[in-house]
């Protein structure tokens, strides 16, 4: 179960709403979303939660960079809305690498075997050397990912945004001072 909402900024405070991501397919698109909501290309703020799973701020200050904060990458690597949040510039990644490889991969076959031999993958249970210092290059980071600082201009130092967990938008919109806001749409 997810829930996702816009804090938007305004000369007034928080104003709240919660939206729907059924459209919204890239981070772009969440971009553009929040960015519509902005009163004066003031802060927005978008966010997406996993029930307990994990969490994620997408901070747009009119057309700066998005900024992101996400609770549990591995979690939200799972997770449909994580992946449009799990961009490789956040993961470090070339952009585009991955699209680029399996074209690659496509393109000449390289699934191990040649057109009409049989898959056959030797058994290699009984090898001593250990692949598990290895690091694969598309593993995404366990725990916390992102701007951490994201929020600290707002009233959330960094420590504490680390230290959430359960109902963190909750703590998130009281420590901006925008729960009962929050609240109204939840």
């Amino acid at each position: 179960m997810y829930f996702a909402a816009l804090l938007a900024r305004t000369e007034d405070g928080w104003e709240a709403s919660d939206t729907e991501l059924d459209d919204v397919e890239t981070l772009s698109d969440l971009t553009d979303l929040a960015r519509e909501a902005s009163v004066d290309e003031d802060t927005v703020l978008v966010f997406i939660e996993q029930e307990d799973a994990w969490f994620g701020v997408v901070r747009v200050d009119g057309e700066e960079d998005p900024r992101i904060f996400i609770s549990d990458a591995t979690a939200a690597a799972r997770s449909s809305y994580g992946e449009i949040l799990l961009t490789d510039e956040l993961l470090g990644r070339e952009p585009g690498a991955e699209d680029t490889i399996a074209a690659l991969e496509e393109l000449v076959g390289l699934d191990g075997t040649e057109d009409g031999e049989p898959d056959i993958t030797p058994d290699n249970d009984n090898d001593d050397d250990n692949d598990d210092d290895e690091t694969d290059a598309d593993a995404v980071p366990a725990g916390p990912l992102g701007d951490t600082g994201i929020l600290a201009d707002l009233g959330l130092p960094e420590a504490e945004l680390l230290m959430l967990r359960t109902d963190a938008l909750v703590e998130i919109a009281d420590a901006l001072g925008a729960a009962e806001v929050l609240e109204t749409v939840r």
